[in-house]
Formats: structure tokens, C-alpha cells, sequence
């Protein structure tokens, strides 16, 4: 892939699985917070595998579409848009009825110093859409970041490790969880929280950083010496393939690639493919923030997209000088500020 043209075809391949599981759902599908890194591919996706299943179904991109590229590119590729600030009572009032909803709106980046407006969209949001589409199907995306460092040796954690959210990001996310929890719990409402990292586009992700550092001959950091990645593309097929497992009480599922992944082993990966020789600054702790998706893998089979050949799509991608979209992970980031 040397376009982004071919990046976004790769991102909407549908596969039967998916075609045959979005058979299985009835209604309309509506994306709330769509304009973000994962949104736009996850309704192409959503659209590409309903036209390819031929099935008579709508799916709707929500967002403030400050972007308007983005906004027209949906149109384009036959998904209804509604531009709508969803803090604001009487645009989000005005919003349509669905029976699935895929839950993407949130803050997590400049959280520190303005915490206020992350909670706003991390907690008390979540309640206002949870009362709002009481008798839909929702899967609720949240993060792996709600759970505590494990030792690497483990392999992550899973879903019966209790959360302990560093930091105020962390925390609101938990506060998410909670609402559509408590709604659930109060209405009977099928949900599904989706706790995801690290998604990975040739354009931002774990792995593109550590390329960029290796190509331009700077020192990567081993603060956070290992990390999970899946391919965008796997993890928005599972997102809707998860509208099946709603339930209520809410389903909890742990969304990332199967490796623990080493991030000496991922620069020294590059510095191959780039004929260099990768450098380093700190050294690896016992701990990392890991978690192990084997529940996803039995419920939906394991990722189409191997590390490895994520690890080929990136460099070339680098080499040949694709668009980026300059937005850090902050992975390395130990202490939840964000």
C-alpha cells in the first residue's frame, strides 16, 4: 500500500465472517463520535460489508465533522452523515432512533488541563446516550488503559482482573463503563464494552512511531517496553461483529493482537527493513500495560493481519513517504497524564 486510496480499501475489505454476522443483525447501524482516527474506516466497512451481503440496511456517521473531507468521503461511499456536537442537549435530541449503535465519542489527548471537558465526554456523555437509546444494542468502546500494569511474563491481563484506572483519562473512561453499566442494569439495555489497544493504521499507532524513530535515526524509548497491536481493520470487524454479543449486564471483551509485543524486537524489526541500526534510550520494565484478547480470538477467530506484516506495511509506508496524521499514542506514557 503506497496510496491512501489503497489504505482505505484494505480497511473496508469485508470479510464472510463479518458479511455473515451483520446478516444476523437486524435494524439500521448509527455511529456516534465517527469522525475520529477509527470511525471513518469503521462505517466504510460497516457499509462495504452490507452492499457485499446485500442486505437493506443504513448506517449513519455521527460527529462535528470539523473535517469536511472526512464528512464528504462518507458521502461519497454511501453512508448518511449528521454533523452534531453531542454535548449540546438540542442537537443531540434531534438525533435519530436505531436499533445498533456503535459508541466511539470520547477525549483522552489534552486531558491534562482540562479535565473538566474529558469527564464531560467520558462520563456524563455516556449517560445522556444510554437513557436516549435505552432499547437499542450497544457496543461501547472504552480501553485497555482501565486496567492496571501487569508483569510482562503474564501475557496481559483479561477480563476478570478488576480495573484500576491511573490517572484522570483512565478514570473517566472507567466512569463510561459505569454509566452504560448502570443503564443497562436499569433498562435491560444489550451492550458490549470493547476495551481496545493498540488499534494500528499506516497513518498513527504504536508501530508507526517507533518506525519513525528508527528511519530518522532517533533513540526509541523502552519506558513501555512492550505493547499490544491490532490492525485497524481487525479490530473495527470485531467492534461489529459484537453487536451480536450484546447482553445485559454489559459483555466485557479485551480487543488487541495476540502477541505481547516487545518494542526492542518491533525497532530492530525496522532497522532491517531500513538497513540501520536502531538505537535505544532507558531500559524495559518488568511491568506494561497488556491485555490478553484470548476471549475475542475464541468468540471471532484471530486477527486476518499478522504483526509482521503490519510491521512490512509500515515500513514501505514510511519509506515511500505516506501521509501521517501526527496524532502520538503516548504509549510510553507510565503515570496516566495524558
Amino acid at each position: 500500500m503506497k496510496t491512501v486510496a489503497e489504505l482505505e480499501a484494505k480497511l473496508s475489505e469485508a470479510s464472510d465472517r463479518l458479511i455473515n454476522d451483520l446478516h444476523k443483525v437486524d435494524g439500521d447501524l448509527l455511529i456516534l463520535g465517527a469522525g475520529g482516527k477509527m470511525g471513518p474506516s469503521l462505517a466504510r466497512l460497516a457499509a462495504q460489508a452490507i452492499r457485499a451481503g446485500g442486505m437493506n440496511k443504513k448506517v449513519t456517521a455521527v460527529s462535528r465533522f470539523q473535517n469536511q473531507e472526512v464528512k464528504n468521503d462518507l458521502e461519497s461511499a454511501g453512508i448518511k452523515t449528521i454533523s452534531c456536537n453531542l454535548l449540546d442537549d438540542q442537537e443531540f435530541m434531534q438525533l435519530p432512533a436505531a436499533d445498533n449503535i456503535i459508541y466511539m465519542a470520547g477525549n483522552k489527548f489534552g486531558t491534562t488541563g482540562r479535565e473538566y471537558y474529558t469527564w464531560a465526554m467520558n462520563t456524563y456523555l455516556p449517560g445522556k446516550v444510554a437513557e436516549k437509546y435505552k432499547d437499542s444494542r450497544i457496543v461501547v468502546f472504552s480501553s485497555g488503559n482501565v486496567y492496571p500494569f501487569s508483569p510482562v511474563a503474564l501475557g496481559g491481563v483479561d477480563e476478570s482482573v478488576p480495573p484500576e484506572p491511573l490517572g484522570e483519562y483512565a478514570q473517566s473512561t472507567l466512569g463510561r463503563e459505569r454509566m452504560f453499566e448502570y443503564f443497562s442494569h436499569k433498562y435491560g439495555t444489550p451492550m458490549l464494552l470493547y476495551r481496545l489497544n493498540y488499534a494500528i493504521d499506516l497513518r498513527y499507532g504504536v508501530l508507526l512511531e517507533i518506525a519513525q524513530k528508527v528511519h530518522e535515526g532517533k533513540s526509541v524509548s523502552l519506558t513501555m517496553g512492550h505493547a499490544n497491536v491490532i490492525w485497524q481493520g481487525d479490530a473495527n470487524e470485531i467492534a461489529l461483529r459484537s453487536l451480536l454479543k450484546c447482553q445485559s449486564p454489559p459483555e466485557i471483551l479485551n480487543v488487541t493482537g495476540p502477541e505481547t509485543m516487545s518494542v526492542r524486537w518491533a525497532a530492530q524489526q525496522f532497522a532491517k527493513r531500513f538497513g540501520v541500526t536502531a538505537s535505544f534510550e532507558g531500559s524495559e520494565s518488568e511491568t506494561a500495560l497488556l491485555s490478553n484478547a484470548a476471549k475475542a480470538f475464541r468468540e471471532f477467530g484471530y486477527p486476518r493481519v499478522g504483526l509482521l506484516e503490519m510491521i512490512d506495511f509500515i515500513a514501505e509506508w514510511v519509506e515511500s513517504g505516506g501521509p501521517t496524521w501526527n496524532k502520538p499514542t503516548h504509549f510510553t506514557e507510565r503515570k496516566g497524564r495524558f
